[in-house]
């Protein structure tokens, strides 16, 4: 039985071949840009990738394994090029735009990548790391207009469409994607074929369930993730072009940016974090508190009666207004990356938007489960998929997975994943969680000292100590999550450090200052979202085990007093 199933799968990986045929001139990929909208059909993002491939295989001559980077964001080429990795068998490496140069140094010298695919809004970076970097062999534009000539374009490209694409094994790498990037040891998860293609099929049921008039109307997303988070590549992307949705790209997260969109392409579903759906009750909420006093009377009214309906058919007629402003053919959308805020989720239930609560994370390719037929439950995040098996340590109640979509492994960093995966192939994920008596998973905590962002930025508090350390001026230092209990960030975790200040200053005047600035002069080396937004200075020595780690955990509660 899986032996079959490894073949069907194996099929499946010409998938994009078969799906521009399949859909031809259906609209797959679009942009707003200056003058209007650009749109790709499949036979047409079909018909670039092939472009591509065929340059890196028969006129650069890219071998198998070899490592291709792209820095852009998202928009329709991304995809051409993700494609064009996989129909040429090379290893595609997306880097997150937040990145600093520091940052992407480090994690391209451990890649090595031999093309690195750039827009012209990151020219300039690409081609000052290619100076830097000999391994990086050809920049190439992937705008239609490129901001600089005398680069390759994949437009340029000789329209060269047939070739002899290659297969890679299933079990070969075909995403690298990197957790980490600060440190000398950057994490790089080797995402396989198999990995992939078995979230495709896992998540096939789905479909029927988001999208109950699939196959009777054409159905339009919205992308506001980047395309180089791992649930965007393999949902967002992968998944949405495999059930043959036409998926729009903006390059504004302003809520009435987002809606205009949503007007003009009657958007019916997007892919969001929960940091997103906050920022958009809260406009809502100020377009209601807006009204006069008997309109936003009457909305209360109903807001506190939709609580007792069943349909969601009624509750979008009670609250007709705000989906008209959200054109009128918006369902829902799924949202993963961080803890969905309940009250959030219910809201938008309650007037008639569904919220499919989600869990994942890179080393599963990245999803876990998603709460689709219980949504009602926000606290779940639904059953895992049937390609994991799940199990709670009943040492510490930390969420095991093993599966054939867990990841093969840190690149070149053996060490690291036997530290994850043991010798039965459980994936130790971290998470502390518990699954009920339905099968229904609750993720109810963290093990690890991952700090997770409102908008799903994950942070490592060793990276960011990395640099901080690189101080002389602090004696001690620890980064850590710090939840924050007031204004519009109530309840979301930020990144906060507690220092020690060495003794050459901890008796001047101006020591907190000293502290402060150099924490801002360090930090420059990290993306925004990296850096300490929260700086306690200590006066004692940090608390430690005998084995010298910090308590973290006590370290929080002493800093909260201060």
């Amino acid at each position: 039985m899986k032996k079959n199933k490894v073949i069907k799968t194996r099929n499946l990986l010409r998938f994009l071949q078969d799906k521009t045929l399949d859909y031809d001139n259906k609209i797959a990929l679009g942009t707003k840009v200056t003058f209007g909208w650009k749109e790709f059909t499949y036979k047409g993002i079909g018909l670039l990738s092939r472009k591509i491939a065929n340059w890196m295989i028969n006129d650069i001559n890219l071998e198998k394994g070899d490592r291709v980077a792209i820095l852009c964001e998202s928009k329709p080429e991304f995809g051409a090029c993700f494609f064009a990795s996989a129909l040429s068998g090379t290893i595609f490496t997306p880097l997150d735009i937040k990145l600093t140069l520091h940052e992407l140094r480090i994690i391209l010298k451990d890649s090595t990548p031999s093309v690195l695919f750039v827009s012209n809004q990151y020219f300039e970076q690409a081609l000052i790391l290619k100076n830097e970097l000999d391994f990086i062999k050809h920049i190439v534009l992937i705008d239609e207009t490129p901001v600089k000539t005398g680069f390759t374009t994949i437009y340029n490209l000789e329209n060269n469409y047939e070739g002899k694409f290659r297969r890679p094994h299933m079990h070969s790498t075909a995403i690298l994607i990197y957790t980490s990037g600060t440190t000398g040891s950057p994490k790089g998860v080797e995402i396989t074929y198999l990995n992939m293609i078995t979230q495709l099929e896992s998540l096939e049921w789905v479909r029927d369930i988001v999208f109950p008039e699939y196959g009777k109307t054409d159905i339009a997303v919205l992308s506001i993730l980047p395309m180089n988070h791992l649930f965007e590549l393999t949902v967002g992307f992968s998944l949405f072009m495999n059930w043959g949705l036409s998926i729009y790209y903006t390059n504004s997260l302003r809520p009435k940016d987002i809606l205009s969109m949503m007007c003009e392409k009657n958007i019916k579903f997007m892919i969001v974090v929960p940091a997103f759906l906050k920022l958009l009750k809260t406009s809502i909420e100020q377009k209601i508190n807006s009204l006069p006093a008997a309109r936003k009377f009457i909305f209360n009214t109903m807001f506190a009666l939709a609580k007792f309906i069943p349909f969601t058919s009624v509750k979008r007629l009670m609250f007709k207004g705000i989906h008209t402003r959200f054109g009128g053919k918006f369902k829902g959308c799924i949202t993963g990356g961080a803890p969905l805020d309940i009250s959030v989720g219910k809201f938008f239930e309650r007037i008639g938007i569904h919220i499919y609560n989600g869990y994942g994370l890179s080393e599963t390719s990245p999803v876990v489960s998603v709460n689709c037929e219980n949504r009602q439950n926000l606290a779940s995040v639904g059953r895992p998929l049937k390609c994991f098996e799940a199990k709670i340590d009943p040492q510490n109640s930390e969420l095991l997975l093993r599966g054939l979509s867990v990841m093969k492994g840190y690149y070149k960093r053996d060490d690291l994943t036997k530290k994850v995966i043991d010798s039965h192939g459980w994936l130790h994920t971290g998470d502390i969680a518990k699954i009920d008596k339905d099968g229904y998973l609750y993720i109810t905590g963290r093990i690890k000292n991952m700090i997770v962002l409102s908008g799903g930025k994950k942070v490592f508090p060793e990276e960011v100590e990395s640099v901080l350390e690189l101080s002389d001026k602090f004696k001690e230092l620890c980064v850590f999550g710090y939840t924050k209990k007031d204004g519009a960030k109530d309840g979301c975790e930020e990144v906060a450090v507690a220092i020690l200040p060495d003794e050459s200053i901890a008796d001047n005047i101006d020591c907190e200052k000293i502290i402060r600035n150099e924490v801002k002069i360090l930090s420059a080396k990290l993306a925004a979202y990296k850096r300490p937004t929260n700086v306690f200075v200590v006066k004692n020595p940090l608390p430690r085990t005998t084995t010298k780690k910090v308590k973290r955990n006590i370290l929080k509660e002493i800093v909260t007093s201060i």
